[in-house]
């Protein structure tokens, strides 16, 4: 049954014949086709026609549904009716201007249906017209009067192509749209780069010469650790005392030798021979003395006694011991094996002879330590105490005092060593344990001092400190021990007109380069003023005081103190 109204939604991708299909297929009397965007089938003159064509055979009222401004002319010049929405009222768009060298006389077709379509009316009430109405001198196609499908309807197409209007061209909204994301990126770039040229980059320098003169500081300093309470009477400095203990170790192979062979021993006779004027009994050669043979010595092992043997010579008797003595050599070693004949330590009247073979002895040689290990050992250990140094300087600095690197000391090593002499062993290590110290005092402390014996030989209402020379100054230690220090301390100490680089900061933030010189000219005691801007675009002093960097310019004339700092 057939309807007042039909709405088609129509696809990108829909070929005309297809959407020629679905306009037949519809039982509405006003068909009222729903356009995507960009839909390329519309951008056809020929196709345009030809699906007016099949609404006009069809006896239907074609209303395109669409916005897009490069369909009107299209529908314009193929008599089809266009609306922005289903509620809106239809009408034919104006056609496109057609240049008049190629004008071509199409001839009119009349509208199939009862009644001429009122361009005035809704879509919805176009229903009731009973069929299509053509606005008047609007261009159609002329088709044969058989009934063509739309296949054979394409391939009569005419194959020349029209030209193109310039005036229809549809826009790329893409390449636009690519280029606008370009352009905001450009300028959000510029924008971050303008801010960072105007804030971050701007630097000043201001360079200040003045008639500064250097004085010369000479100051006795005893620092004691004692002391509480700065004396700046007598220079005493309360102190704090740095320590750092530093291990260090050597190996050395032994080179001293001992045989731990078995003992040889046996047994000896003795003879003692005593000669007038002492004709007594022979003392007895008690145990533990020692026999001596061929260099090498053998232990008695029991007391020896003596009787008289009735023999002599002229004025002297001998006398045999008892019986033999058992002997034992004093140290392992083949080589005491096969002793024959002693003498008797501490007893020149006595001889020994062997009694019984002195054998036993064995060989077994290992390695013993000697004082030229240790010492070798000792002498190759390298303390480094470089590093200490500077450990010590950092701990007094974490701690805010002032570290004075002349009182840095190394204490007397403490010296182990991990065998004795004459122990077996194959390697000794001797370690080193070294206590390293230096002092620091309180700068404040320090700084009070030097500012007195500066101020005393300056006009300090007209001059003032510009740099106390305490990071410079030379320090000699006179004496030193665990509980503090003497020591004198010079240096130079920089003085001229009482400029307070804080306040020229703030006062020259934001100025031009002539304003700066002019307000720091006017006083007497500064000699020129020299304002360098960067990078080169900067054209004023930058308002933030971190960019600016004042310089006093150095003296060159020098005043000597004969100060010694005990005022």
């Amino acid at each position: 049954m057939a309807t007042d109204k039909d709405t088609l939604y129509i696809d990108i991708d829909d070929e005309i014949t297809g959407i020629i299909d679905k306009l037949r297929a519809s039982d509405g009397k006003v068909v009222a086709l729903v356009l995507p965007k960009r839909a390329s089938v519309f951008q056809s003159i020929v196709n345009m026609k030809l699906l007016k064509r099949s609404a006009d055979k069809a006896g239907k009222n074609l209303v395109l549904i669409t916005s897009e401004a490069g369909l009107m002319p299209l529908a314009g010049a193929a008599g089809v009716h266009v609306a922005k929405t289903l509620t809106s009222k239809p009408e034919i768009p104006s056609g496109p201007p057609i240049p008049e060298e190629t004008e071509e006389a199409i001839p009119e077709e009349t509208p199939i249906g009862d009644e001429p379509v009122d361009p005035n009316k809704p879509v919805g009430e176009l229903a009731g017209a009973g069929g299509a109405a053509a606005a008047d001198g609007v261009e159609t196609l002329e088709l044969p009067d058989e009934e063509m499908t739309p296949e054979e309807a394409a391939a009569a197409a005419p194959k020349t192509p029209a030209k193109k209007n310039k005036k229809l061209s549809v826009p790329n909204f893409e390449r636009f749209r690519l280029w606008l994301i370009l352009g905001g990126l450009a300028l959000i770039l510029l924008i971050i780069g303008l801010i960072f040229a105007a804030s971050a980059l701007p630097k000043a320098t201001i360079n200040v010469k003045t008639d500064a003169i250097t004085v010369n500081t000479n100051l006795d300093l005893t620092l004691s650790t004692t002391t509480k309470k700065l004396d700046s009477t007598t220079g005493t400095i309360p102190a704090k005392l740095a320590q750092e203990q530093k291990t260090y170790s050597q190996q050395m192979p032994t080179t001293g030798q001992k045989n731990n062979g078995n003992k040889a021993g046996g047994s000896v006779t003795m003879t003692a021979k005593e000669c007038a004027p002492d004709l007594g009994q022979p003392a007895t050669v008690p145990a533990g003395t020692g026999l001596t043979s061929n260099g090498q010595t053998y232990i008695t092992q029991q007391d020896t006694t003596f009787a008289d043997s009735g023999k002599g010579q002229g004025s002297c008797i001998n006398y045999s011991s008892t019986g033999p003595t058992t002997i034992i050599a004093q140290s392992g070693g083949s080589s005491y094996n096969g002793a024959s004949t002693f003498s008797v330590a501490g007893r020149p009247d006595v001889s020994a002879q062997v009694a019984s073979a002195i054998t036993g002895g064995t060989d077994n040689i290992v390695h013993t330590v000697n004082q030229n290990d240790i010492n070798g050992a000792k002498d190759k250990i390298a303390a480094n105490d470089s590093t200490i140094k500077q450990t010590l300087n950092d701990d007094l600095k974490k701690d805010n005092y002032f570290p004075i690197n002349a009182t840095f000391s190394a204490g007397t090593p403490t010296v182990t060593s991990s065998a004795q002499v004459g122990a077996v062993a194959d390697s000794v290590t001797v370690t080193e344990v070294i206590t390293y110290t230096m002092f620091g005092v309180p700068r404040s402390d320090l700084s009070k001092l030097v500012d007195n014996d500066i101020n005393s030989q300056i006009d300090s209402s007209k001059q003032a400190i510009l740099d106390d020379g305490i990071d410079k100054a030379v320090f000699n230690v006179n004496s030193l021990s665990a509980a503090g220090a003497q020591l004198t301390m010079g240096g130079t100490a920089t003085v001229g007109p009482d400029l307070d680089i804080t306040k020229i900061r703030q006062e020259a933030a934001g100025k031009k380069p002539g304003e700066v010189k002019s307000q720091l000219s006017g006083n007497p005691d500064v000699t020129g003023v020299d304002v360098k801007l960067s990078p080169f675009w900067v054209s004023s002093v930058p308002k933030k005081t971190s960019k600016i960097t004042v310089n006093i310019a150095k003296p060159v004339a020098t005043k000597s103190s004969t100060s010694n700092g005990n005022r």
